[in-house]
């Protein structure tokens, strides 16, 4: 369907653009035509309404004929053909009405100016029906464009949720490793402690498995799990590890699920576990009025063996960022005094309290 006959506003838009091309012509058929504005209204408006109707076809003559596939040869006659048939039938439309407005002498009168008129009336009309066809041209190319548009970025979606899911399938083998390898740690010198180690385990993984299927979860279930984490690091570190949590006010917010999940993992694994009195995670959210910021931060052995690059953990949640928001997250990551800490600041969208019900 023509988009101007698809909603009603445009099309009382068109026609009223169509009227005062009418009052236009009344204009021009005055003056030669010794019509009396009365007259030159009654025909030419109702015309130029009739034609309106006659130039809705120019969309689909550039739509037949496209700018790029066809040669200018075929697009100037196409264009003056169809041009000189609409405005031919336009001038027996206008003959045809000047037969009911104008009855007897009237009618008379008129058939004597119109021979002279009809030249103005026809290069009128081929006039009008090349502006027409030249605006189709135009809007052509304007829904082309957009649905090149609309191509790229459904390919950019497609191509930023592969990263997502490739990204997010790295997630769950590096944390079972490492929980495995802690278990295994624990059988022989504890095995009740393994035994709980393995229930804690089972739990997080189905709680994990769960928020994972998720776009979007409230950083309250995200700090959760990050503490089911730690409790079952608690099994293996026991006293040597505590962990302080504050949301302040943030727990609404929206975020990625699993997002801290490798930034906990690294603070056990390549923080704590090194330190012979052990440590505390500390875990800060506050939210601002543009961005929801998160902090985590773990003691680190100075004399530590020092690792290339910045692990599997810190990679993945950067490429996420980058992946889900672009520019508008960021990362870092710093130490100083005996402390690791990881800073993130996501944008205003994932700061989106959930709707209360």
């Amino acid at each position: 369907m023509h988009p101007i006959l698809a909603r009603g506003s445009f099309l009382a838009l068109y026609l009223g653009a169509w009227t005062l091309l009418g009052l236009l012509l009344a204009a021009l058929l005055a003056v030669p035509g010794g019509l009396t504005a009365a007259q030159s209204s009654g025909i030419a408006i109702p015309l130029a309404l009739v034609y309106a109707f006659f130039c809705l076809s120019a969309w689909y003559v550039a739509r037949s004929t496209p700018l790029g596939p066809t040669g200018n040869v075929r697009l100037v006659t196409t264009a003056l053909t169809a041009s000189i048939i609409s405005s031919a039938a336009w001038l027996l439309v206008a003959r045809g009405w000047l037969q009911i407005f104008a009855p007897g002498e009237d009618l008379a009168r008129m058939n004597r100016v119109f021979p002279a008129l009809r030249a103005l009336v026809f290069g009128f009309g081929v006039l009008l029906y090349l502006l027409s066809l030249a605006i189709s041209y135009s809007l052509s190319a304007f829904e082309h464009s957009r649905e090149a548009e609309r191509r790229g970025l459904e390919g950019q979606v497609l191509a930023r949720e592969a990263e997502l899911r490739s990204l997010r399938a790295q997630i769950d083998p590096h944390f079972l490793f490492n929980s495995l390898h802690s278990i295994s740690a624990l059988t022989t010198a504890n095995p009740p402690a393994a035994r709980h180690m393995c229930v804690l385990l089972a739990d997080f993984l189905r709680d994990s498995l769960a928020l994972g299927s998720e776009r979007r979860i409230p950083l309250a279930r995200e700090l959760a799990l990050a503490a089911r984490f730690l409790e079952i690091e608690r099994v293996r570190f026991g006293e040597r590890l505590n962990v302080d949590v504050s949301a302040a006010g943030a727990g609404e917010c929206l975020v990625p699920p699993l997002l801290l999940q490798p930034i906990v993992e690294n603070a056990v694994t390549h923080g704590v576990a090194h330190v012979v009195s052990g440590g505390t995670i500390r875990i800060r959210a506050s939210r601002g009025t543009a961005t929801l910021t998160i902090t985590v931060e773990n003691p680190c052995d100075p004399d530590r063996p020092r690792r290339t690059g910045t692990g599997l953990g810190l990679a993945n949640v950067r490429a996420r960022l980058r992946a889900l928001y672009g520019d508008n997250a960021h990362i870092a990551a710093s130490e100083a005094g005996g402390l690791w800490r990881v800073d993130l600041s996501l944008p205003p969208d994932a700061g989106t309290t959930i709707p209360s019900h």
